[in-house]
């Protein structure tokens, strides 16, 4: 007796189709897994057994052999208990093969029989559309995640036999329903708010040009100075997600497990702030089962790295291809996985051990060795790619006790949003989004500076010693900040401008 399910299995944050074959024969009691299963598929059969005998059902007493197809990829967790369940029983005849053949199983067992939630249902129903089937069964608590995916029938199930009855056509269970647009309608109203953040007109307009053109961008100044306040209240200006985007972010947080019924979508820029005691593995992602890092979680939104010199320095540097190519590629012996990680770094810092290099009110206890050593944990090649360096010095009382609010976060976001509609337009048909992606074809095309603009950054060009991909910074920033003033060239005063988010290219004072 010959039987044959459809479940699928994770690949990154994509998913693939897996034939679940199960063959029971004549011969002593046996129950094999083969096609590359790890020890909790296995370990399946136990509870499969126990289930299928607690939810009513008689469990073959004979050899069974379960085939996971193709047998070339891992199979990973229990989701395959129902598949592998549904299998047995149409095999042996109690579950009718004609629905059987229209929908994908997804779920684990518990002993009694009820189906517990799994990772990744929603990569599973992209895949499942794309395949051409009528829909998925998934556990209850799976079924929100996976109904944000439009051309599929996704049915939430509680119990074993709600299953057998509905592939049977004995029981009608209707396909869940999500409000799209409800998800993204809560995500506007979410957040702090810049209005909140008193004095540092400075900073507020640095982090708008970072923003417009999606700049990495890496702030300086003393404890207390707002440097946090500021960082996050950046998703606040950012463009709101497409509906693409979500889909995309949030399949990396299906695969890891951390969507519930209520936001079954990510329709808010996500915003990241590991500690740094991270290791390289938690933030670019890996292990014994690869698995995404921070840089992923932050994927279409912000990655802030606060006390960016405490990280350890084998840490930052595994940031360098992500930041240049967002992405990240995990190889192992048997398999290579690629998780997405188009993110904008925000990174704040100290300006020396003591934090009170500069500040008129404070003496510094730093000599200008420390301070040189303190500033070495962050490599050159890492600056490089950090487009804006800004100071944020130490708010003023007259501005503390200033009742008046500054400029609200909806004020700064229409202009961001202005300036990357006039990036969308510019580089329509390619896979550049945004200023910062831009590549040096599209550098020297659309960011040549006038005549003055171009004499005084070759002056700054040869006093500081940039590097050819400093130089290519100040003009994409630049190139930003002339979209924010709606201008079609380039001119000398917004080079200027991205010139002085330059400043830890200049030397430490003495």
């Amino acid at each position: 007796m010959l039987a044959k399910a459809l479940s699928s299995a994770l690949l990154g944050i994509d998913a693939v189709i897996v034939d679940v074959e199960v063959d029971i024969a004549q011969g002593l009691p046996q129950f094999a897994t083969v096609g590359l299963p790890d020890g909790a598929v296995k370990e399946s059969k136990d509870r499969v057994k126990s289930a299928l005998k607690n939810a009513g059902y008689d469990f073959p007493a004979r050899k069974i052999t379960v085939n996971l197809a193709p047998a070339d990829l891992k199979k990973e967790g229990a989701a395959f208990d129902l598949p592998i369940s549904i299998g047995i029983l149409a095999a042996t005849g109690v579950v009718k093969g004609e629905r059987l053949r229209e929908y994908l199983l997804l779920g684990e067992l518990s002993l009694d029989g009820s189906v517990k939630p799994v990772r990744g249902c929603l990569p599973v129903a992209v895949a499942a559309r794309a395949a051409g089937l009528r829909g998925i069964l998934v556990p209850q608590e799976n079924a929100p995640e996976g109904a944000v995916v439009e051309g599929v029938e996704v049915i939430g199930v509680s119990e074993l036999a709600e299953v057998v009855e509905f592939l049977n056509g004995e029981r009608t269970i209707g396909p869940s329903r999500v409000d799209v647009a409800a998800f993204f309608e809560r995500s506007a109203d979410a957040g702090d708010d810049f209005a909140e953040v008193k004095g540092q007109e400075l900073a507020k307009r640095a982090l708008e040009v970072a923003a417009a053109g999606s700049h990495n961008i890496i702030m300086i100044g003393p404890p207390g100075s707002g440097k946090t306040m500021l960082s996050r209240r950046i998703p606040t200006i950012l463009p709101r997600m497409s509906f693409e985007e979500a889909i995309e972010t949030t399949k990396v947080y299906s695969v890891m497990g951390l969507l519930d019924r209520e936001n079954a979508l990510v329709a808010q820029r996500p915003f990241r702030s590991p500690h740094h005691t991270i290791s390289d593995i938690g933030l670019i992602g890996g292990g014994n089962t690869p698995r995404p890092g921070e840089v992923s979680m932050a994927h279409h939104g912000v990655l802030f790295l606060d006390e960016l010199p405490e990280f350890k320095k084998h840490v930052l540097e595994v940031l360098r291809q992500p930041l240049e190519d967002g992405r990240v590629t995990i190889s192992r012996a048997l398999i290579s996985l690629t998780y997405p990680s188009r993110f904008m770094l925000v990174a704040a810092m100290n300006p020396c051990p003591c934090g009170y290099l500069g500040d008129p009110l404070h003496p510094c206890s730093c000599t200008p060795v420390m301070v040189q050593r303190y500033r070495s944990r962050i490599s050159g090649p890492l600056l490089d790619r950090i487009d804006i360096h800004i100071e944020v010095p130490a708010v003023k009382y007259r501005d503390l006790a200033d009742g008046r609010e500054g400029e609200c976060s909806r004020a700064i976001g229409s202009r961001v949003e202005q300036a990357r509609e006039v990036q969308r337009e510019r580089f329509k048909g390619s896979k550049v989004h945004s200023n910062a992606q831009m590549a040096p074809r599209y550098i020297k095309k659309y960011c040549e500076p006038d005549s003055a603009g171009s004499r005084m950054l070759e002056l700054v060009t040869d006093r500081l010693g940039l590097s050819a991909r400093s130089y290519s910074r100040i003009l994409k920033v630049a190139r930003t900040i002339a979209d924010l003033d709606g201008s079609d060239g380039v001119r000398e005063q917004h080079v200027s401008e991205a010139i002085q988010y330059r400043s830890l290219d200049r030397k430490v004072p003495s």
